[in-house]
């Protein structure tokens, strides 16, 4: 089954880098900008899942994105804390324009049927023992290769935003295969992030938080 991987921009005049990820040597990267042509791919692909890396929803006890009330973390994102992974909180600085782009559309996909969830490249590629973008595409791009991932990523060099959606596109199919799961509280907000190696975990649904 397909899933699109997006690497969302804050804003649509940045790029947004996209997977379409259909077998580990089936996927095909681009990158997008506007929000119709995010529509108009996952239009034209019907994916099974749509795994976006940008927060999706606001932490409980919080009605807005400027509303200054102390909370800044959701429980997904505690989690990642316990996990020892680094992530910017959704709160802060251009955070929060991402996020609001990410929950608009996440809202609006969802209306249109579509399963999404929130993905985290970052977290993934530490958890996967792969580099992060920061330590340079090219590394990353070698390490996905190394992994059996295929298609456009044997064909070219990909952008560090592609390869960020690639990475978390193919999280999405482990997730369809049991081998990821989501952390956090679904009433909530939840983030998908790949099962350990060697610790496989039981598929939990995803579940729309807005």
């Amino acid at each position: 089954m397909t899933v699109v991987g997006i690497d969302l921009a804050g804003v649509p005049h940045r790029d947004t880098g996209c997977c379409v990820y259909r077998a580990p040597d089936s996927l095909e990267a681009s990158v997008l900008h506007s929000d119709r042509e995010l529509d108009g791919l996952l239009e034209a692909t019907a994916p099974a899942l749509v795994v976006v890396d940008a927060p999706l929803s606001l932490p409980r006890g919080r009605k807005s994105l400027e509303e200054r009330n102390g909370i800044h973390f959701r429980e997904c994102d505690r989690e990642l804390r316990r996990l020892g992974i680094r992530f910017f909180p959704l709160t802060l600085g251009p955070m929060r324009i991402l996020t609001r782009r990410g929950i608009r559309l996440a809202r609006r996909w969802r209306k249109r049927g579509l399963t999404v969830v929130e993905g985290y490249p970052g977290g993934s590629q530490d958890l996967l023992g792969l580099p992060r973008k920061g330590a340079g595409a090219a590394l990353l791009q070698q390490a996905l290769l190394r992994e059996g991932l295929g298609g456009e990523l044997a064909r070219r060099s990909l952008t560090h935003d592609e390869l960020d959606a690639v990475t978390i596109a193919w999280v999405g199919g482990m997730y369809l295969e049991h081998g990821a799961y989501l952390i956090g509280d679904p009433a909530e907000g939840v983030i998908l992030l790949p099962s350990p190696p060697g610790n496989p975990v039981k598929k939990k649904r995803a579940r729309s938080t807005t």
